[in-house]
């Protein structure tokens, strides 16, 4: 019986003086998780910072402008030949996708 006890407690104390010496697996998982989440982030920054830097050439006056882009030549020979055809502004906008000012002043330029 003495034996049994003196043999239980020194296999207790061999494993408990492995378990000192065996590798953490927790540490690893959270080193790595630590790395990936500043990655993220250093990313996040990086990527408003260029955000900002767009916006702030868009910006002009606190308004931002978009240039537009000139009327095709074969929207506008399509409008001049709807609106000889009779075919009113409302009809003619619907038809080339262009808006109303815009079919006016193709007209206009005809």
């Amino acid at each position: 019986m003495n034996l049994l006890f003196i043999g239980l407690v020194s296999f207790s104390i061999l494993l408990l003086a492995l378990s000192f010496f065996q590798r953490d697996r927790y540490s690893d998982i959270e080193k790595d998780m630590e790395e990936l989440s500043m990655n993220v982030l250093q990313e996040n920054y990086k990527l408003k910072k260029r955000i900002s830097v767009l916006e702030e050439e868009l910006m002009m006056d606190g308004e931002i402008t978009f240039q537009k882009n000139p009327v095709n030549e074969i929207i506008k020979n399509q409008v001049i030949s709807l609106h000889k055809q009779g075919v009113n502004v409302d009809q003619i906008t619907k038809q080339s996708a262009l808006s109303k000012q815009e079919v006016l002043t193709v007209i206009k330029n005809s």
